[in-house]
């Protein structure tokens, strides 16, 4: 079975997030259990496993994500990697549907390669400040939101872009604090600079202490900052060792998050199922 590995939110190779996405055969998936253990040997933040369903359905493929240790309600990296997949050998052509834990989700190719993701919005509310976030995370929240049930977030709004990029946080401690991960964002310190707002993304409870691009974290971020700044259409830059920059258009009850994928490992799983 071939496995390929692809760089999500980047349009350079060993940049953006990685993900292995594996396109099986047959109309069902194998035992959770198998699963588990290929993204624990292919070990990055999010492998992909989709099988085609028939033709005439609300969806085309489906579609799950498991990181090394946990599966997971929602991935948007690993999904454009998937998308990426399907477009540059010639299974899809057109836009592709999933079904997946979170719902129906959607990607569109587009001339110059880049791929758009329609996903649900997550909706925000504001709390207060969980004792021992800040120690936690090494810096003061200006505001903290829950981002709902399918990432599970703490959405955790900081003083100003260098405060993002200088965190380092204990992820021991960090694990405490939500069901998925923390979402640290602020406004981009320079607006001309190429993208609005900043975030990192800290997931230590699904065995990923930094993630690259978390492109679900941006159906959160999209509609924190789309408030703020007053404008649907923004671009975000996840300020990693890595990095890599997400467009989002905040459209209601959907989040259309756009950017591009490069392969950059072809090969062969040399096991079964």
């Amino acid at each position: 079975m071939r496995i390929r590995i692809v760089d999500a939110f980047t349009d350079r190779p060993f940049s953006g997030n990685p993900a292995g996405v594996l396109l099986l055969e047959g109309g069902a998936f194998p035992a959770a259990e198998r699963l588990q253990e290929i993204a624990a040997e292919v070990n990055l933040s999010e492998t992909a496993f989709a099988h085609p369903l028939p033709p005439g359905g609300a969806a085309d493929w489906a579609l799950r994500w498991f990181t090394p240790v946990a599966e997971v309600d929602m991935c948007g990296h690993a999904t454009l990697a998937t998308a990426h997949v399907l477009h540059t050998t010639g299974l899809a052509t057109g836009p592709v549907r999933f079904t997946a834990r979170c719902g129906i989700l959607s990607a569109t190719a587009h001339p110059d390669g880049s791929l758009t993701l329609d996903f649900p919005t997550s909706p925000l509310s504001e709390e207060p400040v969980p004792y021992g976030l800040a120690d936690a995370l090494g810096a003061d929240p200006v505001s903290v939101h829950d981002t709902g049930e399918h990432i599970g977030d703490l959405l955790v709004e900081l003083r100003d872009e260098a405060t993002v990029r200088a965190l380092a946080p204990d992820f021991a401690a960090l694990a405490a604090h939500s069901r998925r991960g923390v979402i640290a964002t602020a406004a981009a310190e320079d607006p001309t600079g190429g993208y609005d707002y900043v975030s990192r993304g800290f997931f230590p409870g699904v065995g990923i202490d930094e993630d690259p691009v978390t492109g679900s974290a941006h159906t959160a971020l999209a509609p924190f900052w789309s408030a703020r700044l007053g404008r649907d259409d923004l671009t975000g830059l996840q300020a990693s060792a890595r990095s890599g920059l997400v467009r989002t258009a905040l459209r209601g009850e959907r989040t259309l998050l756009t950017g591009a994928a490069v392969t950059v490992i072809d090969g062969e799983l040399l096991t079964t199922f």
